[in-house]
């Protein structure tokens, strides 16, 4: 991954206690997996950053290769990756987010 790209994702995730790489936006997402995953931060009220992937292809994939993750959305919380969809959904039924969140 170019150096530049790595930065700017650091920025990203580090800069914000919660940061969410989606496709769309919160108020528009273009896809089910990163609307729930945006919907249940609205839910738990919790304020987040979010970047969509989509606008940049470099970022799409430079958030693949630095979580080692293959799918997105992808969380971060306090800089540390959480998850994509279905481990966000895990967490959230289990009150396991609403800790890492406090």
């Amino acid at each position: 991954m170019e150096k530049a790209i790595k930065q700017r994702i650091e920025d990203m995730v580090k800069n914000n206690k919660v940061f969410l790489f989606m496709k769309g936006t919160p108020d528009n997402p273009e896809c089910g997996f990163s609307i729930k995953v945006a919907n249940v931060l609205k839910e738990l009220q919790v304020e987040f950053k979010s970047f969509n992937v989509l606008s940049d292809l470099n970022i799409r994939q430079g958030i693949k290769d630095y979580s080692d993750w293959p799918t997105i959305p992808q969380l971060y919380i306090n800089g540390e990756f959480v998850g994509g969809c279905d481990i966000t959904l895990q967490l959230t039924q289990s009150g396991k987010l609403q800790e890492m969140l406090n």
